[in-house]
């Protein structure tokens, strides 16, 4: 219900129940509806004590108790036109979704298992499994159960059940793809953030969302293409998870007729974890090569290149922009402002030999930690996507506020600086994503002289178009390149090797 307008405008929170939409398309929604005219405000999310302690921090906590089942849909706006018009936004925005379902059903199937069984028993399916993760593992269960494969895209799955879907998933002869598994392209599908990109000999076998789709769009610009991309999970490789979803990707590519070779991507693996997926890589018929991030390997765009060597292909020239050509203030820093966790690590890596104490929040070293204190001067890499910067709001390749501000924040300073940033497109991402930065950038530019370099990871065949983006970014000044380890060594060139 709505509340008397005041100084503070008029707000309306309500409880809808029987109403489920995952957690990426009420993100969307969220972000759609805010940008009506006269809102102030606006939480659309399901009602989780997570969403429901954010919801009390914007002022808009339901007035009744509220279970995670029910759908949250809280907004303040200037006056009760513009509640009214944001009301029908919202409404419009889940009904398209509705549509886009197809026909709706007289008694829809309430889990997985039942949705499945639905099916006719030779129906090729994979499930896709989107819940609070309290919740996740029973659905996933219920899909291996049925004989199907499982993309987990939900986070918060305790380790040990992770473990426990995987040796099921085993058992039964299917693939467990997560949980956190943010990317995949499965015959041809892309699931999740993933990238339009052609089909292809390679196959590829990530822990990583981010170093998935810069491998599959380096892929695709060098005319090559995948057959598959699998996710198993940022922890697959751990210790406490030991592999096993990597191991099974590696052997369903192996059994895939249109595999011809496979890439893995990581971050560095527990050195037991990696022993043993080695070992099993070279029983296979397939070539595996490794693109795993470390200090002695940190660029994937040469573990790209390396496997087009394999297969008797040129390396293209990578598609760039030069942007305006602005020269570094003097004493310059490096400010890399990220929104993919393995592409941040990726810049650290590379940016580590020649600046010296490069801090993040994510830090390659426990000394060189930020803290909260994402604006402390210095060298510095801050990745936007960490789990402790998305806590109740959108991922930052859906919703970039957060990194605007950085933005801002980093001109009002007016500490010298050279600009390094990631934008990825594909499914799921912002729609637009140079209509919102070129402003920023913009505006920066006009306080300080900000030199800017932007890894721009796409296709143009993605919605948003890689060569439309990288034109309006090029247009404000921004080198732009296709691959982040060429943006990172041109960020790094401007500042002249400044220690």
């Amino acid at each position: 219900m709505s509340s008397p307008a005041t100084p503070d405008g008029v707000r309306s929170v309500v409880l809808r129940s029987g109403v489920y939409a995952d957690s990426v398309r009420l993100m969307q929604v969220s972000r759609e509806v805010a940008g009506t005219d006269g809102v102030r405000a606006v939480l659309v999310a399901m009602a989780t004590p997570l969403n429901l302690e954010l919801a009390a921090s914007m002022g808009l906590a339901p007035a009744e108790d509220a279970v995670p089942e029910q759908l949250l849909v809280a907004i303040r706006a200037d006056d009760d036109a513009a509640l009214a018009a944001a009301t029908a936004a919202v409404d419009a925005a889940l009904a398209a979704r509705e549509r886009a379902a197809g026909p709706a059903q007289a008694v829809p199937p309430r889990t997985v298992g039942a949705a499945l069984a639905e099916l006719p028993p030779d129906a090729e399916a994979l499930a896709v499994v989107s819940v609070p993760g309290q919740y996740a593992v029973a659905e996933a269960a219920d899909a291996i159960a049925a004989g199907r494969s499982v993309l987990l895209f939900s986070d918060g799955v305790p380790v040990e059940q992770e473990v426990a879907l995987k040796r099921a998933a085993h058992d039964a002869g299917v693939l467990v793809m997560g949980p956190d598994c943010g990317t995949a392209i499965v015959s041809g599908v892309a699931l999740g953030f993933a990238n339009v990109v052609r089909r292809g000999p390679v196959g590829v076998v990530a822990a990583s969302g981010t170093g998935a789709q810069q491998v599959s769009c380096l892929l695709d610009a060098a005319g090559v293409g995948v057959s598959h991309v699998l996710g198993v999970g940022g922890r697959d490789l751990s210790a406490a998870v030991g592999g096993l979803g990597t191991l099974d990707a590696l052997a369903a590519l192996d059994a895939d007729p249109a595999t011809e070779r496979v890439l893995l991507v990581s971050k560095p693996p527990a050195p037991e974890v990696a022993a043993a997926v080695a070992a099993a890589a070279g029983r296979l018929a397939t070539p595996v090569r490794d693109a795993v991030l470390s200090a002695g390997t940190p660029d994937l765009t040469a573990a790209v290149e390396a496997l087009l060597g394999d297969l008797g292909r040129p390396v293209p020239a990578w598609p760039s922009r030069p942007g305006d050509g602005a020269a570094a203030p003097p004493g310059a820093v490096l400010k890399g402002f990220y929104a993919g966790g393995t592409l941040a690590d990726e810049a650290m890596l590379l940016a580590a030999p020649v600046l010296r104490g490069v801090r993040s929040n994510t830090p390659l070293r426990p000394e060189l930690d930020l803290g909260t204190d994402l604006s402390a001067p210095g060298h510095a890499v801050v990745d936007f996507g960490d789990d402790a910067l998305t806590v109740g709001r959108a991922h930052p390749m859906i919703d970039p506020t957060l990194r605007l501000e950085a933005i801002s924040n980093l001109a009002a300073r007016g500490e010298p600086a050279v600009l390094l940033l990631d934008v990825v497109l594909g499914h799921g991402a912002d729609p637009d994503p140079a209509h919102s930065l070129v402003p920023a950038l913009t505006a920066a530019r006009r306080h300080v002289p900000l030199p800017v370099v932007v890894a721009l990871v796409g296709t143009d065949a993605d919605p948003q178009g890689w060569s439309r983006q990288a034109d309006a970014l090029a247009a404000a000044g921004a080198a732009v390149f296709a691959s982040n380890a060429a943006a990172v060594r041109h960020a790094l060139g401007l500042l002249g090797g400044a220690r």
